[in-house]
């Protein structure tokens, strides 16, 4: 497959992955699951920052695609992420 199609195939990839990733990691749309990666992450954001989780961090961009099913700003994001792996990965050397 040249590079075009690979990232393209790793972008549609990565859009349809992204929301049961999300969820095994903890991210519902029930909120953040207790005892999980996702609950790990929160609380090591929340001691970091003095006890709260910032607007715009990894943790809250995370959950926001999480309860919303992946939508908008976060599928453009993992779209793009999938698109330059599989890109990358088209390369043999």
């Amino acid at each position: 497959m040249d590079p075009g199609t690979l990232a393209v195939v790793g972008a549609v990839g990565a859009v349809v992955a992204a929301p049961v990733i999300l969820g095994a990691a903890g991210f519902t749309s029930a909120g953040i699951a207790a005892g999980s990666l996702a609950a790990k992450m929160m609380s090591a954001s929340a001691i970091a920052n003095g006890g709260g989780v910032v607007a715009g961090s990894v943790v809250s961009v995370l959950q926001a695609a999480g309860a919303a099913g992946l939508s908008g700003t976060a599928t453009a994001a993992v779209a793009s992420v999938g698109a330059a792996v599989g890109w990358l990965t088209g390369f043999t050397g």
